[in-house]
């Protein structure tokens, strides 16, 4: 099992950036396929971005495609979302998880409590 904490999160203008972390527990964290999505209230959460455990492949939604990066780093168990070019339309609250098995959009087995991010025009 593991366990995972997001922070990072804030208030930016349209056109700024964020770098979003998660820290997560456990010895086994490099086993793990990890993803970030996001929610807007009253609206379903959606994907973000995957990386697989070895962190050499990636995985990202059309509509942040070339604005947003994700990464890990193995020792120190995190995986981070550089969000770079933010618009409104990008705040939601963040959620980081992780899956057993190859990178996908969904299916994840754990999830972290969230970090909420708002552009504002």
């Amino acid at each position: 099992q593991v366990q995972l904490v997001e922070s990072g999160g804030g208030l930016v203008q349209a056109g700024g950036s964020l770098r979003l972390s998660c820290a997560a527990s456990g010895r086994t964290f490099s086993t793990y396929t990890m993803g970030w999505f996001r929610q807007v209230s009253g609206k379903e959460r959606d994907f973000v971005a995957a990386i697989t455990s070895s962190g050499g492949t990636r995985l990202y939604a059309d509509s942040i495609q070339g604005r947003f990066t994700i990464s890990r780093d193995n020792i120190k168990n995190t995986v981070d979302l550089q969000m770079n070019n933010l618009k409104p339309e990008d705040t939601a609250v963040y959620y980081c998880a992780a899956r057993y098995g190859p990178l996908s959009k969904d299916e994840y087995n754990y999830w972290g409590q969230g970090t909420q991010v708002t552009v504002s025009s």
